[in-house]
């Protein structure tokens, strides 16, 4: 997953041509689906269709609706400017699960794929591990594709990563014990991260938050084309 700070439709076209065939998604970051024009969405989710490639909004943008009361109408705007998946966090907002259980079943009435986010932005409301794993397994059981954990852009002092980017051990090893792989997205912009998680995981691991440039770098690590991950 790609994160998407402000790409024009010709850099977006520049971008598949190059990687699509390494990439599944490509997250509008914040709330700036917002700042675009009409038209230049239009564009640049009919290039990713055509590469295969979704095209998301950042989970900003749902909790601004949900903050605003205005989820169901947030759901069928997507629908309506042509997505085809939205994402559901709760970085910033308070949401019970409970609540997130009915945001999820209004996504899912409306017509869209889900994808979860777990963690908080502010490093000091971060929740324990043990409530974080409740509510992945609890978004997988109501059918969520798949859960990305909180990174941040930075991949700095949140999620598995210490204010250095380096993995926290038994925060790691206690997602990996308790929640299926396969079905985990870790936010992970930094390299050494990436290297991390690929030598612990496999080369299919799914990362996100990748900065668009470094898209060829990362399959080039994923394939044992680097010195970092080719031994293993």
């Amino acid at each position: 997953m790609l994160i998407d700070k402000g790409l024009s439709p010709a850099e977006t076209v520049n971008l598949l041509a190059m990687s699509a065939a390494f990439i599944d998604f490509i997250k509008l970051t914040f709330g700036t689906t917002a700042l675009y024009q009409r038209d230049t969405l239009t564009r640049k989710l009919e290039l990713a269709v055509h590469k295969g490639v979704a095209l998301y909004p950042g989970g900003t943008f749902f909790e601004i609706a949900y903050w605003q009361n205005k989820v169901k109408q947030y759901f069928f705007k997507l629908i309506e400017l042509g997505f085809k998946w939205v994402e559901i966090s709760d970085g910033t907002i308070p949401l019970t699960l409970s609540e997130r259980r009915k945001v999820i079943d209004l996504a899912f009435q409306a017509g869209l794929k889900v994808i979860t986010e777990v963690g908080k932005k502010n490093p000091d409301l971060q929740p324990d591990e043990q409530s974080l794993i409740e509510t992945i397994n609890n978004d997988l059981k109501m059918g969520v594709s798949w859960v990305i954990i909180e990174a941040r852009e930075s991949g700095l002092g949140i999620g598995i990563f210490d204010n250095q980017g380096g993995v926290i051990e038994e925060k790691l090893n206690h997602f990996n014990q308790s929640v299926p792989q396969e079905k985990l997205i870790w936010e992970a912009p930094l390299k050494k991260q990436q290297v991390r998680l690929i030598n612990d995981f496999g080369p299919n691991v799914n990362l996100g938050n990748i900065p668009p440039a470094e898209t060829l770098a990362l399959e080039a690590l994923r394939l044992g084309f680097r010195s970092d991950t080719w031994k293993l």
